[in-house]
């Protein structure tokens, strides 16, 4: 934990020299690097503010600013309005790239897919929501509210999702949950319920999928995905009645489900009379293109589509919202209640006024440029040390697939890596039943700074050579 110096404006010791070449910021930055690679600024810890460092160095605080914000883009520092600047809290101390073979190491950088910024999560807006939720709420929010969640947030929600995600859904349409776990196991019930008893998963998908279908007494069947996303030939060879898809931003090959799938997809809902869960993955954040509509906007009584704010957020929250065909909404209301009597109810408040402000989306917008910096860190670092991989699923998220060279061997070098105390997460492991494909590593960057990206991949660069023949 970080020593926090209650009450003081921290001092630190930084010298610059005006008698050489290059740019006062150019050094103040470089000093400010150094400090905290070595582990004189230690990860957590607070810095003086802008106006205190620049009357202590005699430079002008735009200056320093200016640092600041650069060192804040590359990873080194983390900032929020109207609080301090302090050293980011997942920077790897280390004065290599990658210890010498034997040596040991402190710390572990994970690339682990799907998990978000955590130091970023906006707290000063969270509780300025809260605390007008709790001023605003009447007697009726503080009891136990309506099984399908309150109704402000369900309005807030379904008019969100026609404004960013081009859904059709009014608040009769919307169900709030703890998340898409929950999301999906009430939904994968009332089907069972009203007589489904195959649902296709996505081949290579999330692990968790097959579970949660075994899970709510049904049984799930793989389909393969391409390069357009699930093959809908596939999908009409199984018995499914409904299918689990990630069509946004395919977890985990990052594809766009293509246009024409989507349409194969409708027929292929109309000739069974089946149904799309659609996990509204990553659609938050895109880089090099536009946004891609949702599913649901185009059959909203074929889809029920189901998003959280567990990455534009936090886990923690347990916020989630479905967005249910009319015919259905009722029964999944019906089981949130006998599931745990509803979310809670202040959050779901504080939720709705976050979003109704604004504040949520400048959030969303500071976070895809945070997570596109973070992108190109990770595509640099390959490029200098692992040129010849190919690098797919960037359009949109903060995770990537590198294919691996033939040859190489996925589960050894996922071992190998590990003893140089990066976690990288092999493609295997979301093959159903750990079907055979090509090896590859999916590279979750959403958590690291730029720094620990680039040290994670120059530790394990010579694991991913080409084997020689």
């Amino acid at each position: 934990m970080a020593v926090e110096w209650s009450g003081l404006t921290p001092e630190i010791m930084l010298q610059l020299d005006r008698g050489i070449r290059g740019t006062l910021g150019i050094q103040l930055q470089a000093a400010l690097r150094t400090a905290i690679r070595s582990g004189r600024l230690r990860a957590g810890e607070r810095l003086p503010s802008s106006r205190k460092l620049a009357a202590d160095l005699g430079l002008s605080r735009g200056l320093v600013q200016g640092s600041y914000e650069q060192l804040a883009a590359e990873g080194y520092l983390t900032a929020t309005a109207g609080g301090a600047t302090r050293v980011a809290l997942t920077l790897r101390q280390s004065t290599t790239a990658r210890p010498p073979a034997g040596a040991a190491v402190d710390t572990v950088i994970d690339f682990s897919p799907g998990r978000p910024d955590l130091n970023s999560f906006p707290a000063r807006d969270w509780l300025w929501a809260y605390g007008e939720a709790i001023r605003a709420a009447s007697r009726r929010d503080i009891g136990y509210g309506e099984p399908a969640g309150s109704p402000r947030l369900r309005e807030v929600l379904a008019s969100y999702a026609q404004r960013v995600r081009a859904a059709s859904a009014g608040s009769a349409d919307v169900v709030v949950c703890n998340g898409f776990t929950q999301g999906v196991g009430l939904t994968l019930r009332v089907l069972r319920e009203q007589g489904t008893t195959t649902v296709a998963v996505e081949d290579p998908g999330h692990g968790e999928m097959t579970m949660q279908v075994r899970g709510a007494g049904l049984r799930p069947v793989p389909v393969p995905v391409d390069a357009h996303g699930v093959v809908v030939d596939a999908l009409r060879a199984t018995a499914a009645t409904a299918v689990i898809l990630t069509p946004a931003h395919q977890t985990p090959t990052g594809v766009v489900l293509a246009p024409e799938r989507r349409q194969e997809l409708l027929r292929w809902a109309d000739e069974r009379d089946g149904l799309m869960i659609e996990d509204d993955y990553d659609s938050e954040f895109r880089y090099d293109r536009r946004p891609v509509g949702a599913l649901q906007g185009l059959a909203p009584d074929r889809v029920v589509m189901i998003g959280t704010v567990s990455k534009s957020l936090g886990p923690t929250l347990r916020l989630g919202w479905i967005l249910a065909p009319r015919r259905l909404a009722p029964a999944i209301a019906e089981e949130k209640h006998r599931n745990d009597w509803g979310t809670n109810g202040l959050d779901q408040l504080a939720l709705a006024r976050l979003v109704e402000s604004g504040r949520y989306d400048a959030h969303l917008r500071r976070m895809r440029r945070a997570y596109a910096a973070k992108r190109i860190a990770l595509t640099e670092a390959l490029r200098q040390h692992a040129p010849h991989l190919r690098l797919t699923g960037l359009d949109a998220g903060f995770h990537a697939v590198a294919t691996l060279p033939e040859g190489v061997d996925e589960a050894a070098l996922v071992a190998a890596a590990a003893r140089r105390a990066v976690r990288l997460h092999g493609m295997r492991r979301y093959r159903v039943h750990g079907t055979s494909g090509p090896p590859a590593v999916v590279l979750g960057f959403g958590d690291l700074s730029a720094y620990a990206i680039r040290s994670g991949i120059a530790r394990v660069a010579d694991l991913l050579q080409p084997r020689p023949d």
